[in-house]
């Protein structure tokens, strides 16, 4: 793996957004889909609530809050299951 030069890194970021706000170039977006329901990604991978609650980081009183409906999860919830989802074999490596 080579090394990055986040400082050049940095500065090519910095010319893009002048070259995005001179109107010279398209700055790079994606548009994230939501995942699905928590309950359907659990199910999937063959989880238990406490075990996806490990894996997830959260307590299993989250995870049930969100399966009745009573929260949803937030930003970074959501990106691990997104990743749960899309990735299930690299989610369930996590230690």
């Amino acid at each position: 793996m080579s090394e990055r030069d986040i400082g050049l890194e940095i500065l090519e970021g910095i010319q893009e957004i002048k070259a995005f706000k001179a109107g010279q170039g398209d700055l790079r977006t994606r548009k994230l889909s939501e995942p699905s329901p928590p309950r359907e990604i659990r199910d999937k991978l063959n989880l238990s609530q406490s075990a996806f609650a490990a894996l997830m980081g959260v307590s299993l009183r989250t995870v049930q809050d969100w399966e009745q409906g009573r929260r949803t999860p937030s930003g970074p919830a959501k990106a691990l299951l997104r990743i749960a989802e899309q990735q299930p074999k690299a989610f369930l490596e996590i230690r």
